[in-house]
């Protein structure tokens, strides 16, 4: 039933943010905004990027600019982890904050997933962290 819910709560938050009455961005789970969660994973990534610039890029363009252009306002940072690189497309508000090399074109996506982010940037914590 939770599944149910869940999407139904989902089509409203869609159905709103679409006719403008709403902002994804100032939804709460009574502790934290989307917005405020954002804008920690930019600020924990860049973190991230920053301290191992020796494998993390920023760009402006996809791989293939024609057939996959990027999102209006947004760039693509990366870092390469042993099990393959790790991406999250950001506003481009936070661009400094990645002191990062900036490359031409993002490398080809290669499919991967958001758990799969996750799980490529454990295998960067040298204390070998599973959980």
């Amino acid at each position: 039933m939770a599944n149910k819910i869940t999407d139904e709560i989902n089509k409203i938050i869609l159905t709103a943010k679409e006719a403008n009455l709403i902002s994804t961005k100032d939804i709460s789970d009574g502790h934290h905004t989307f917005g405020d969660v954002y804008k920690h994973r930019i600020v924990l990534f860049s973190v991230v990027c920053n301290i191992l610039p020796e494998l993390a890029w920023k760009s402006k363009k996809h791989f293939n600019e024609e057939i996959d252009p990027m999102f209006e306002g947004n760039f693509v940072a990366g870092i390469t982890t042993p099990l393959g690189d790790a991406i999250y497309h950001i506003k481009l508000e936070y661009w400094d904050e990645f002191n990062i090399p900036e490359i031409e074109k993002a490398p080809l996506y290669d499919g991967h997933t958001s758990e799969e982010d996750l799980v490529r940037l454990k295998s960067l914590d040298t204390n070998n962290y599973k959980k």
